[in-house]
């Protein structure tokens, strides 16, 4: 009888141990990146005028040196900084590979023209 109640505390105590260990991977583990990668955190969109759709989104990411956060074939990625410094943004690919890319004449963003003759424009604030 002893012997049983002591496999039973051992037992209990090794359930106790996984789920702490599952708890702490669980939140200490969630919420870093990987180095060069990138996740999006909010997604906004607004169809409130016809014709034209407002999308506004916020990337977090975790860019190695000399990196910055930028866009690469329309999704978050770490581009090189000098890109961002130089507001020469259609050099870090921002447009899907059938799309073609065009600065602002003012450089504060960049537009996508699609084959069909749709237009997407960036602006980085």
């Amino acid at each position: 009888m002893q012997h049983l109640r002591v496999a039973w505390a051992l037992a209990g105590a090794a359930v106790g141990f996984f789920l702490l260990f599952l708890i702490q991977a669980h939140f200490f583990g969630e919420g870093q990146l990987a180095a060069g990668t990138c996740e999006i955190v909010t997604l906004d969109r607004d169809s409130s005028q016809p014709r034209r759709t407002i999308a506004r989104q916020t990337a977090r990411c975790a860019c190695r040196k000399g990196q910055i956060a930028g866009t690469t074939r329309a999704s978050p990625a770490c581009v090189d900084a000098q890109i961002v410094r130089t507001r020469q943004w259609c050099e870090m690919m921002p447009c899907l590979d059938d799309e073609g890319c065009d600065l602002l004449v003012n450089r504060t963003g960049w537009t996508c023209a699609q084959p069909g003759g749709r237009v997407k424009t960036t602006t980085v604030s």
